[in-house]
């Protein structure tokens, strides 16, 4: 078993802001902080994906966070689920797509988007909202986060 993959067996998610793959790669998040910089509900949330990101290095230098699950949605097409939820001091939110027998697939940990309440599905387009009432909308056919 992986990295990622072992931290979420024991309900933990990195500590560092970022896309989490099961292969233990990921990617540099940049997530603006939806709670205090964006007082009113509905905004959407910014989210870009950067650069790889060393996933050994990143846990190790920030450790993980506990994983406290708000919801868990399964994919219109039965592949698997979404859930998320929130973690560490309030602030803290994350993501994650898990296969049809709940393994990870990736997880996006976020340390200012607020916990994640919920999600809608619109096609291939996944409609997350954070306990603020911001949504964030990602592509789920987009190959990063298939």
């Amino acid at each position: 078993m992986g990295l990622i993959a072992g931290l979420w067996a024991a309900g933990e998610m990195p500590g560092r802001d970022g896309l989490y793959r099961a292969d233990d790669t990921g990617f540099e998040l940049d997530v603006e902080g939806p709670g205090a910089y964006h007082p009113d509900a509905g905004q959407p949330i910014p989210f870009r994906i950067g650069a790889p990101l060393d996933v050994a290095r990143a846990v190790r230098e920030d450790g993980a966070d506990e994983v406290d699950t708000y919801f868990e949605s399964p994919l219109p097409d039965g592949s698997g689920w979404l859930t998320g939820g929130g973690g560490g001091m309030g602030n803290i939110g994350f993501l994650a797509r898990l296969d049809g027998d709940r393994s990870v697939r990736w997880i996006a940990s976020m340390t200012y988007s607020n916990p994640f309440v919920g999600v809608r599905h619109e096609g291939d387009l996944a409609v997350f909202l954070n306990d603020w009432g911001n949504r964030l909308v990602l592509d789920l056919a987009d190959p990063v986060l298939r």
